[in-house]
């Protein structure tokens, strides 16, 4: 350890949460849980790849080309 080193800093955000993991050790698993929820789901490729097929490409301006079509007819 050198003379001159500083001790390390934390922030008061770096320190609530680490208050708030020793009050509530099961923090972390409940996080890992919601998310398990809420984002890792299993997709089905075959399903995601007729959606992409499907899809129809927008415009650059969706209305313009209409507008004018409509007034020089």
């Amino acid at each position: 350890m050198s003379f001159f080193r500083r001790p390390d800093y934390n922030s008061e955000a770096t320190k609530f949460i680490a208050q708030l993991k020793t009050a509530k050790p099961t923090l972390e698993a409940e996080q890992r849980a919601g998310r398990a929820l809420l984002w890792d789901k299993s997709l089905n490729r075959a399903i995601q790849a007729e959606y992409r097929e499907a899809r129809v490409a927008q415009e650059p301006y969706v209305y313009y080309d209409n507008y004018r079509q409509d007034r020089h007819e």
